[in-house]
């Protein structure tokens, strides 16, 4: 597993809402981009811009952003006992059918953070745009111990 330590800082939100909302043993993460310091490092439309490789990469980065709103919001990825569900969006050109490739880079990242907990049911969602002109987006369920106040 992946040190925590080497995780991003815990984002803070684009816009009017939270990056992770605990209630009753779960963990919705928001929609994460492959964002540095706040600022897009990855742009552009899969097939176009960028080949699959390249999202793949753009998708681990992302990923790694939802993993660091979690370990915030639940007290540290130690109290992560599955994550549950990964919806990976991809921005791509028509014709582009290489979705779940990029979707892989969202869960090797998953793997190297939280090891066999990290092993997820996912959906690769191809789409026209994501925000900022970011080529993946993707959205974490995951479950937690609950902690009081959590809900």
């Amino acid at each position: 597993m992946a040190d925590p330590g080497l995780l991003p800082a815990p984002p803070v939100p684009q816009g009017d809402y939270v990056p992770v909302r605990l209630h009753g043993g779960f963990a919705f993460v928001a929609g994460m981009t492959p964002r540095e310091n706040g600022e897009l490092v990855v742009t552009g439309r899969v097939g176009a811009d960028l080949d699959a490789r390249a999202a793949q990469l753009a998708a681990a980065i992302a990923t790694r952003r939802a993993l660091s709103a979690l370990a915030a919001a639940a007290g540290g990825l130690d109290r992560v006992t599955a994550a549950l569900h990964l919806t990976v969006y991809v921005a791509a050109v028509d014709g582009f059918t290489e979705h779940s490739t990029v979707a892989d880079g969202a869960s090797q990242a998953l793997a190297e953070a939280l090891g066999d907990r990290g092993r997820v049911a996912r959906a690769a969602i191809g789409v026209a745009t994501l925000p900022g002109g970011a080529p993946v987006e993707v959205s974490l369920l995951a479950a937690v111990e609950p902690a009081s106040g959590d809900g």
